[in-house]
């Protein structure tokens, strides 16, 4: 947790809405969920761990994130550049965060990371100095993995700060690879690994994407003015009114709207690059699919196609980021090196994507049932989701079949394992939505030798535990 430099502490008490309401504008977390369901008592990071020092079905990790403690440190003065004496006292809390039991350091200085006023969220625009002295919080330490988005890893002078807290920390930095990343960033992992230092690239199964549904934060539908009429009912009605012929043509002569988000514009109008989620789930589309091609082949509209696309219940999936008709490049920065696997967003973007699904999906479909370019080799799929991404944060006790080693299985009918249709459901607190992505072929899933679940349902056993410090050995 504490991903994008997002989280929940250190917090001052009183100014947990603050958290909440950045939480739910960056990472799409419905709010009354978050208000509901947070048992909130903590000031400090330590604090936080010993309040979520839980049993649980499977270990979890914690970062310490750089928009709380600015928050925490600076207060209203948190979108501000940093004086000498804040710098000093956050790279002192990273410090005591990492003591208490943190695994790594998070920031963001990502464009797309906006609050609900607009804002870039704290320490976008943070100044060298303060990264790098946060950065550097983690030196003497034995361990802690410091992590990074942003739109700037192709530029030098990002680069020239980054290798500073690599080479001051010896510790490992991953970088998040935006859609705006080129091919300079590998050039720049391996100019630094030949130097000793430790720059992992961190790539996702696919480009970053989006469901688009009547129920989904991005609905398409909402462009249309007639729409405002049936937006309001349940998600079974409007589909069939979207079937029907009276209100088709109020839809067909609508002027669309123009939301005030250049990207939410681009994702809900550009019909040649909006896709009707393959029923193979590949992920892996073509123009034949899209709402475009889709009118083409059968002399429709766009129009008429994207109101039968909704009225069937099936999502429309949006490619964030150059996409050619095929995941070449992502297979083979998945295959580099010193990439490291990631980018899943498992509780992140509710109502967008269900990112929970990509372990199904490398295993199923990049590599076994990929017919558009090479497949991932199964034994090195295996090893890119369990020891390489556990060895970047210090965990070297898991990934491996062998005595002394983590007893941490899953048992996979590899014929029969398959991601199913996602769903919108409403079972977070407060009734909160979330995109559910079901899969099956899972027979057992066993944690530290202990079976929590069975045919994909859960057996009860709670053997997971909070990892604290890193330190953990085979």
């Amino acid at each position: 947790m504490g991903n994008c430099g997002v989280g929940f502490a250190p917090v001052r008490p009183g100014t947990e809405t603050e958290l909440i309401s950045i939480m739910e504008s960056v990472e799409d977390i419905p709010g009354t969920a978050l208000h509901e369901g947070i048992p909130w008592g903590w000031e400090s990071f330590g604090d936080y761990l010993d309040a979520i020092d839980t049993p649980y079905v499977l270990d979890i990790g914690t970062q310490v994130p750089h928009v709380a403690l600015r928050h925490y440190v600076m207060g209203d003065r948190c979108y501000d550049e940093a004086t000498a004496d804040d710098i000093a006292t956050m790279a002192e809390l990273t410090r005591q965060g990492m003591s208490d039991g943190a695994l790594g350091f998070s920031t963001s200085r990502f464009s797309g990371h906006l609050d609900k006023a607009g804002n870039h969220v704290p320490g976008t625009h943070a100044t060298t100095d303060e990264i790098v002295a946060l950065g550097e919080a983690l030196g003497g330490a034995e361990f802690g993995t410091i992590e990074i988005i942003s739109d700037h890893f192709d530029e030098p002078d990002e680069q020239r700060w980054i290798e500073q807290i690599a080479e001051t920390t010896r510790r490992p930095v991953t970088l998040l690879v935006s859609s705006k990343a080129t091919d300079r960033i590998w050039d720049f992992a391996q100019r630094m690994s030949d130097k000793g230092l430790q720059i992992r690239p961190q790539v996702g199964a696919r480009p970053a994407s989006v469901l688009m549904s009547l129920e989904g934060t991005v609905n398409p539908m909402r462009q249309f003015p007639s729409y405002d009429a049936i937006k309001h009912l349940p998600a079974a009605e409007q589909r069939q009114r979207l079937l029907d012929p009276g209100f088709r043509s109020q839809i067909l002569a609508d002027e669309a709207k123009i939301s005030r988000y250049a990207d939410t514009n681009r994702m809900i109008s550009t019909w040649e690059k909006m896709y009707v989620l393959p029923e193979s789930l590949s992920y892996e589309p073509d123009y034949r699919d899209s709402i475009a091609g889709i009118a083409e082949s059968k002399g429709s509209t766009v129009r008429e196609v994207l109101m039968d696309t909704m009225a069937a219940n099936r999502p429309i999936l949006f490619l964030i980021g150059p996409y050619d008709g095929h995941l070449e490049v992502q297979r083979q920065r998945i295959e580099h090196d010193h990439s490291v696997f990631g980018l899943s967003d498992g509780g992140a973007h509710c109502g967008a994507l269900c990112d929970a699904s990509v372990p199904t999906y490398m295993l199923a479909y990049m590599s076994r049932d990929r017919t558009k370019g090479p497949k991932l080799p199964l034994e090195f799929t295996v090893h890119k989701m369990t020891q390489d991404t556990a060895s970047l944060y210090g965990l070297h006790d898991r990934g491996v079949i062998a005595p002394g080693y983590r007893a941490d299985l899953n048992l996979i009918d590899f014929d029969r394992l398959a991601l199913e249709d996602p769903e919108m459901v409403y079972d977070l607190p407060a009734g909160g939505r979330r995109l559910m992505q079901k899969a099956r072929g899972y027979v057992a899933t066993i944690c530290h030798g202990e079976v929590t679940h069975e045919n994909g349902q859960p057996t009860g056993a709670m053997p997971g535990r909070l990892i604290r410090g890193g330190r953990q050995s085979a």
